[in-house]
């Protein structure tokens, strides 16, 4: 009997590829499998409404982050020498974020 693994034919694309790479090949089709199985369980009104609510979710967040932006961006105008002042000392040195006294911690 001849052993197959002796004869010299062109390696096919699954046998270039490591054993990593074909092990997550499988993995990212079970996984699309998975997807594929749960979304068959679930009713066609459920993913539509669960769309949308996913749409309206992220909307609501891309209001608040814009809102925040231009609170951000008047304060900057209005008062940006402000903070430059509040982080350092009059002789510019850093502010001292351990303060002047230290505390004494008992270890059991």
């Amino acid at each position: 009997m001849e052993d197959n693994m002796n004869t010299e034919q062109p390696m096919t694309e699954d046998e270039k590829r490591t054993a990593f790479e074909t092990f997550l090949m499988h993995q990212k089709r079970a996984l699309e499998e998975t997807g594929k199985a749960l979304e068959a369980l679930l009713p066609e009104g459920f993913r539509v409404h669960g769309s949308n609510a996913s749409k309206e979710f992220t909307k609501g967040f891309k209001v608040l982050v814009n809102a925040a932006m231009q609170e951000l961006r008047k304060a900057r105008k209005s008062g940006g020498s402000d903070e430059a002042e509040t982080t350092q000392a009059p002789d510019d040195q850093p502010v001292s974020t351990t303060g002047k006294t230290k505390v004494r911690v008992k270890l059991d």
